[in-house]
């Protein structure tokens, strides 16, 4: 490992160390919406299923009687300090991929903000009486009554080292606090991926393929056996390829980097063959779509009891 990556990894860990000392003697000061928060984020760098996870859990919340907000700060998006509601026809350069994928799959309210506390008491003031925060774990500011640790199967904390000498955003020993640990087993195909102690397994169903032009899905069972261009700009698009594989079809593997802004010419593959793509992509491909153009959707699947221990933790926490 180069040198230059462990001593900035060093200088990292210091302001991370500073940030926190900060925060706990009460120099930075947290913030509460008036509402419980539930945040829903990773210690490591990139993908690792939040976003299906922040999704099954606004849909659970919603059918046990709650009202569900989502704050976010939207990456990537445009005038990133500038607040915005988001909505399932809002622009993904405005509102952020993601949040504009929460909209369009929960119609729940959905508020990006640089701030998260500000997101949070913009819910708490439209009515929302929980807030759920896509990756905001480092975001102190934010008051909150759950921490919920997403974990990727395959690679979950790589060499243990911070950023740039590894993938940690904090250090392991800050996972230890929260009071989840979710770890995505993808499709939960590779036997070498599995829960440990005290961690929650969530695996990932596919749906339907949904033509972006509209009309009838179909089963992705019409695809086994042919060869597709598969699109993924996510933070591990491995794991969607080999879910597709793993469903018989041919996968011809097109990796972008995470939250990609697509443009027509990214789709030029030179054979006419269905492109099957994560719905994360699928929002930022309307200008450009066609006939072989599919979205598919995936949830998140967890075992009754961790809802039984969220729902109640949840109503353990202060009004």
């Amino acid at each position: 490992m180069p040198l230059h990556a462990r001593i900035l990894a060093m200088v990292y860990g210091g302001v991370i160390a500073l940030r926190h000392w900060l925060y706990r003697k009460g120099l930075r000061r947290r913030h509460h919406p008036g509402v419980p928060v539930i945040v829903v984020g990773n210690i490591t760098a990139g993908g690792a299923g939040k976003t299906p996870l922040t999704i099954a859990i606004v849909e659970r919340l919603r059918e046990e009687g709650w009202n569900p907000g989502v704050a976010s700060r939207g990456y990537g998006r445009e005038q990133a300090k500038l607040p915005r509601w988001v909505e399932a026809g809002t622009e993904p350069h405005l509102g952020g991929d993601e949040p504009v994928l929460i909209a369009a799959r929960t119609g729940v309210k959905v508020r990006v903000d640089g701030d998260r506390f500000s997101a949070a008491k913009a819910l708490a003031g439209a009515g929302c009486d929980v807030v759920i925060c896509d990756d905001g774990l480092q975001h102190y500011r934010l008051e909150r009554d759950i921490e919920i640790e997403v974990i990727d199967g395959q690679r979950r904390h790589g060499n243990g080292r911070l950023i740039p000498a590894g993938p940690l955003r904090e250090p392991v020993e800050r996972a230890v606090a929260c009071d989840f640990h979710v770890i995505n087993l993808g499709d939960g195909r590779d036997p070498g991926v599995e829960a440990g102690f005290g961690e929650w397994p969530m695996q990932l169903r596919f749906g339907q393929a949904l033509p972006l032009l509209g009309g009838r899905p179909r089963p992705l069972s019409a695809f086994a056996g042919q060869r597709v261009h598969a699109v993924a700009g996510i933070g591990n698009p491995a794991r969607f390829f080999d879910m597709l594989r793993g469903l018989g079809i041919a996968v011809v593997p097109h990796a972008f980097p995470d939250h990609h802004e697509y443009e027509a010419a990214d789709f030029e593959f030179g054979s006419r063959l269905p492109v099957l793509m994560t719905e994360k992509d699928a929002v930022k491909c309307a200008a450009f779509h066609t006939e072989l153009h599919y979205s598919v959707p995936v949830s998140a699947e967890l075992p009754e009891a961790f809802w039984v221990a969220l729902l109640d933790r949840l109503t353990q926490s202060p009004p």
